[in-house]
């Protein structure tokens, strides 16, 4: 049961759903023309940055096949 908790499947779909959260968190301070430019930064560095190890693990998971 405890490896249930740690396996890349469930480290995929916690991604997944972080980079929705941030996706939508981004889009209502791109709305507010107060919203502070450094956090929106941020968060947008962020969600690149969970892009990015979505992909690898992804690649681990789904190996593509080959030609």
């Amino acid at each position: 049961m405890d490896e249930n908790l740690h396996s890349p499947q469930r480290r995929l779909i916690e991604l997944r759903m972080e980079h929705a959260d941030l996706d939508e968190l981004i889009d209502r301070n791109a709305l507010d023309h107060q919203a502070d430019e450094l956090t929106l930064r941020r968060l947008k560095k962020r969600r690149l940055l969970l892009r990015d190890e979505i992909a690898r693990l992804e690649a681990v998971l789904e190996p593509p096949e080959p030609a």
